[in-house]
């Protein structure tokens, strides 16, 4: 299997890249959408983003439209609204596919790696409540669900969609994983 870091990928400004320039950081890769319930989430990211950056966390976000066409947009309208609504700085990539057969090879990589999120259940059943029929395990779940990757490329930690960035659970896990050099 190809490290994480070299599974193209595409900046939101359309550049052809990998995760190659994050070797050695510590990541929260997270599926984004601007029409969720959770986008609000953005802010605590953001939030965290900046208060974690300088110590060697990366907030990662991957624009998806998998669930309920909540990720209608562009790129350059996500974008536009990540930037005016929430002021976020950390790296926006291109839209992708993060649950079933067209699923994006980052997706399948860090699915497969950790096919159970840690907070699964609330969020489940909420969904259920509404009618939402939701993903098989390991599939995601939902907008916001959220992977942390080690400084050397190892997925350590998924998180429920619910689970809010400052929840303690994800703050736990950075934390160790930040002290790790």
């Amino acid at each position: 299997m190809a490290s994480i870091y070299d599974i193209p990928v595409q900046s939101i400004d359309g550049e052809q890249t990998t995760l190659a320039p994050y070797k050695g950081k510590v990541l929260l890769v997270v599926n984004v959408a601007s029409k969720c319930g959770l986008t609000p989430q953005y802010e605590g990211l953001e939030k965290l983003y900046e208060n974690r950056r300088a110590e060697g966390l990366e907030v990662l976000g991957f624009p998806a439209n998998n669930f309920k066409e909540q990720e209608p947009g562009t790129d350059a309208e996500i974008q536009e609204f990540c930037t005016l609504t929430y002021k976020v700085q950390f790296p926006l990539f291109s839209k992708i596919s993060v649950a079933g057969e067209d699923r994006h090879p980052l997706y399948s990589q860090l699915t497969e790696a950790l096919p159970r999120a840690t907070g699964e259940g609330p969020m489940r059943d909420r969904l259920s409540g509404f009618g939402i029929q939701t993903n098989a395990e390991p599939e995601v779940l939902w907008n916001f669900e959220k992977f942390v990757v080690s400084r050397d490329g190892k997925v350590v930690a998924r998180f429920a969609p619910d689970v809010a960035p400052e929840d303690a659970r994800i703050q736990e896990v950075i934390d160790a994983e930040l002290a790790r050099k």
